[in-house]
């Protein structure tokens, strides 16, 4: 099993097609559905007494929901607009709701899982949740501007005890104080010791580091972007649901495969609104495709 804990939220985005109003998202979502394609997932998340019964059926197709602490009180809810380019996203509003408040825990059944991923929440709180786990196998950890210029010494204290760290070029750049990405995977090693680094570039696709090692992983091109929102999101789900269905030792080439998939999955998350995109996936034939067309484009990836 590979236990997701991240936000769930309402989300508004605005596009300059489309404005889609409190839409079920958050990084949790669009992890644990992504993910879910590919392996079982414990949730781990927090929602106000305003989620709805449809909300959790789409949770629960994807995700055991043991995890799912229904508070009273609102949901998270996030207001952004995007640019002409859909480079750029302005935060307009954030309600913490319900988060303000939550202390997660870790059900009982979700002890054993193999796999953890602990996305954009409080270090302090990732940090907590991670020694409730028996084994866990493989962890990786999110993290985002705030955290790292709020918390940075509990940033990199995560950081120390995870196996691998998915982060963008600019919380990179903010963590180390460097430009070149290079330098920013070296000085985060030399700082954190983490032995996996994942740097997410957005539409340039991303980059890993190990030890000496360095790929790069091509995001798959689509002619139509809809929405970029959660596509980080569903890239790291991919990413770990992809490698907790290989059921091998992880590698620094099974992470490369595993890479691929996510930046298939972000694929169809940016072609949608919302989750639209991830909860129209029919069967995995249709990611497979995708994949086999990605592999001759940019590398060679196995399933």
């Amino acid at each position: 099993m590979l236990t997701v804990f991240g936000s769930l939220a309402f989300d508004t985005i605005r596009t300059p097609k489309k404005t889609t109003k409190d839409a079920l998202g958050g990084a949790a979502a669009y992890a644990a559905v992504s993910a879910g394609h590919f392996t079982s997932i414990g949730l781990v998340a927090a929602s106000g007494s305003d989620i709805t019964t449809d909300h959790k059926k789409t949770l629960g197709r994807y995700a055991n929901l043991d995890g799912l602490a229904v508070l009273p009180g609102k949901m998270f809810r996030y207001d952004g607009r995007y640019d002409d380019t859909l480079s750029t996203r302005t935060t307009l509003k954030t309600e913490l709701n319900v988060l303000a408040d939550f202390e997660p825990s870790l059900p009982d059944r979700y002890r054993a899982s193999r796999f953890a991923y602990l996305a954009n929440n409080d270090p302090d709180q990732n940090l907590a949740l991670l020694k409730e786990f028996d084994n866990v196998k493989f962890s990786m950890c999110d993290t985002i501007d705030f955290w790292i210029a709020e918390k940075r010494p509990s940033v990199i204290k995560m950081i120390k005890n995870v196996d691998a760290l998915v982060i963008n070029d600019e919380e990179a750049r903010l963590l180390t104080k460097e430009y070149n990405l290079l330098k920013c995977a070296k000085k985060i090693t030399k700082m954190c010791g983490v032995s996996y680094i994942i740097i997410k570039k957005g539409e340039h696709g991303s980059l890993l580091f190990h030890k000496d090692e360095i790929a790069s992983a091509p995001a798959y091109p689509v002619e139509q972007v809809n929405d970029p929102t959660g596509a980080g999101d569903a890239f790291a789900g991919a990413v770990m649901g992809h490698l907790a269905s290989r059921k091998k030792k992880i590698t620094f080439e099974g992470l490369k495969k595993s890479m691929a998939y996510g930046n298939v999955m972000g694929s169809f998350a940016v072609q949608g609104y919302g989750l639209g995109g991830l909860l129209r996936i029919k069967n995995k034939k249709e990611i497979h495709k995708r994949v086999q067309a990605y592999s001759k484009a940019s590398l060679t990836v196995g399933s």
